[in-house]
C-alpha cells in the first residue's frame, strides 16, 4: 500500500508519540524536551485493517532562513510534498496558538487533504482547547491520546475513505503494471552509515539518494534519529539507514544523546553491511576502532569509507596511515577490510562506495559445500597439524558451514581437548583466502564426539 500520511504540527504536540503508536514501535525518539526530531522519519503504518505509509516530521516553526529551524522546516515542507493526507497536530491541553493558525492556513492552500487531529485529549482539562480547535477551519477535530492509545477508532474513521480511494487507484495501476516481470520481491540490503559526529554521513546518504533527505549542517549532532530510506541501486533494493554521530561514552551525558546512540547501536545489529565513515583530515581514532570492533563483534559487514578526500594534502599517505592502522588494530582482518574514498559534498568518488558494499554483502552471504569444505580441511590440516593436547594429537574429522550471515563452522574433532586460539585464526586466514570472504567476520565452533553428519555403519 502505498498511500502515504505525514503528521505536522509545532513542537511538542506529540507527532513523535502517534507515530510510534501508529508503527506500533518505539522507532521515533520522544522526550518532553520540544524540538527532539530534526529529520524526517518514515515507517509502516497500521490502524485497525488500514496499511500506510507514516512520516515522522520536525515541529514546525516560523524559519526560512539558512538556520537549523529553518533546514528542519524545509524538511517538513518535502514530506507534504510527498504526502497523499496530512494529520496536522494541536495540543487539547494547551489550546490552539498562534502558530498552530498560521500553519493551519498554510496547510488550506495546499491541494492536500488534512485531518485535524486534536492529542493530549484525555482528561476534563482538554475540553476547552477541543473547542478551540474548530476556529482553525479544518473541520471536527479528532479527539486522541496517542500516548494512551484513546481515539483511535476515530481516526480510523477519518482516514478510511481516504485510504480506500487510494488503494482503488493503485489497485488499477498495479493491473495495469502485471506482465512487466520487473519485480521479484527482491529483498533489500541493509545498509547503515556509521561514525562519529559531523563526518557527514547525512551528505553521504543525500548524495546517494539524490536529494535533500537528510537534514545537514555545520552544527555537529544535527542527526538524532536513525532515518531509514529506501532506495535502488541499479534496480537492487537498498534500505539505507542514516544514524546519530557515536561519541565516546564518557562524553555522552544528556538523556537524548544516550537515546540517540542507542538507536545507532541497535541499527548496527539490524543492519547487513554498516559503512564506517571518516574524516580523511582526523585519520582513525580510537574511537572509529571502538564502533568497527562493535561492528565485527555484532557480525556484520564492515566497509571503511573516508570522506572529505579532496581536502585531503598528501592522499598516499593519509591512505596508507589508514591501512597501517588497520592492521595493526585488526591484525586478522585488518588488511582485507575495504576502504573507499571520496568526497560527499562535491560526489567524487562516492560511485566506488556501492560496489563495495555489495561485494560485501555477497561474501557475508556465502555458502561453502560441504565436501568442498572437507577437502579444504583436509588440506590444511596436512599442512599444519594440530597441536598435541594431553600426549596425543587432536585430529580434525570433519567440517560443515552451519550458516551464513555471518559466515558460521562448526569443525568436529576426534577427543575432548581445547585447541589454541592461534590454530582457529589459522582456519579463518585459511577460508578468507580460498574460498574469497575477504574482512567479514567468520565464526568457528570446535566440536568433539561422533559426527552427527557421517551415515550409521
Amino acid at each position: 500500500m502505498t498511500f502515504t500520511v505525514a503528521i505536522i504540527g509545532r513542537p511538542n504536540v506529540g507527532k513523535s508519540t502517534l507515530f510510534n503508536r501508529l508503527v506500533g514501535k518505539r522507532l521515533a525518539l520522544v522526550d518532553d524536551q520540544p524540538g527532539v526530531t530534526r529529520d524526517r522519519r518514515e515507517g509502516q503504518g497500521r490502524l485497525a485493517d488500514l496499511t500506510f505509509r507514516i512520516i515522522d516530521t520536525a515541529g514546525l516553526e516560523e524559519a526560512f532562513d539558512d538556520s537549523l529551524a529553518g533546514r528542519m522546516r524545509s524538511q517538513t515542507e518535502r514530506a507534504l510534498a510527498d504526502a497523499d493526507a496530512v494529520l496536522l497536530l494541536v495540543d487539547a491541553r494547551t489550546g490552539t496558538t498562534p502558530l498552530d493558525n498560521h500553519f493551519a492556513n498554510w496547510l488550506r492552500s495546499t491541494d492536500k487533504p488534512v485531518i485535524l487531529v486534536a492529542n493530549k485529549a484525555e482528561g476534563k482539562a482538554a475540553q476547552g482547547g477541543l473547542m478551540d480547535a474548530y476556529a482553525l477551519g479544518l473541520g471536527s477535530p479528532v479527539p486522541l491520546s496517542a500516548e494512551h492509545g484513546e481515539g483511535m477508532e476515530m481516526l480510523y474513521d477519518a482516514l478510511r475513505p481516504l485510504v480506500d480511494a487510494a488503494e482503488a487507484a493503485e489497485k488499477a495501476a498495479r493491473e495495469a503494471a502485471e506482465g512487466d516481470g520487473d519485480g521479484k520481491g527482491e529483498r533489500p540490503l541493509a545498509l547503515a552509515i556509521v561514525g562519529r559526529p559531523n563526518v557527514g554521513k547525512s551528505t553521504l546518504v543525500n548524495r546517494m539518494l539524490g536529494e535533500e533527505r537528510m537534514l545537514t549542517g555545520p552544527e555537529a549532532g544535527v542527526t538524532r534519529d536513525a532515518i531509514a530510506s529506501d532506495w535502488a541501486w541499479k534496480g537492487r533494493p537498498v534500505r539505507l539507514v542514516d544514524t546519530a554521530g557515536l561519541r565516546r561514552k564518557s562524553r555522552v551525558s544528556e538523556k537524548l544523546e544516550k537515546l540517540s546512540v542507542a538507536e545507532s547501536l541497535r541499527t548496527i545489529r539490524l543492519a547487513e553491511v554498516v559503512v564506517l565513515l571518516l574524516d580523511a583530515a582526523e585519520g582513525l581514532d580510537k574511537q572509529d576502532l571502538t564502533i568497527a570492533s562493535h561492528v565485527v563483534e555484532e557480525g556484520r559487514a564492515l566497509i571503511i569509507a573516508v570522506n572529505k578526500w579532496d581536502l585531503a594534502r598528501d592522499r598516499d599517505a593519509t591512505l596508507k596511515a589508514f591501512r597501517d592502522r588497520l592492521a595493526t588494530s585488526f591484525a586478522q582482518v585488518g588488511h582485507n577490510i575495504p576502504v573507499v574514498t571520496f568526497s560527499a559534498m562535491t560526489g567524487q568518488g562516492v560511485d566506488k562506495l556501492m560496489p563495495a558494499v555489495f561485494k560485501a554483502h555477497e561474501a557475508w552471504n556465502r555458502r561453502v559445500p560441504t565436501a568442498a569444505l572437507n577437502r579444504w580441511l583436509s588440506d590444511m590440516t596436512e599442512r599444519h597439524p594440530p597441536p598435541m593436547v594431553k600426549g596425543r594429537r587432536l585430529r580434525l574429522r570433519y567440517m560443515t558451514q552451519i550458516k551464513s550471515r555471518p559466515p558460521t563452522f562448526a569443525v568436529f574433532q576426534s577427543s575432548r581437548g581445547e585447541l589454541p586460539d592461534s590454530y582457529g585464526r589459522y582456519l579463518q586466514n585459511g577460508l578468507r583466502d580460498d574460498f574469497g570472504f575477504g574482512a567479514v567476520p567468520i565464526r568457528i565452533y570446535f566440536r568433539s564426539g561422533k559426527n552427527p553428519y557421517a551415515d550409521d555403519k
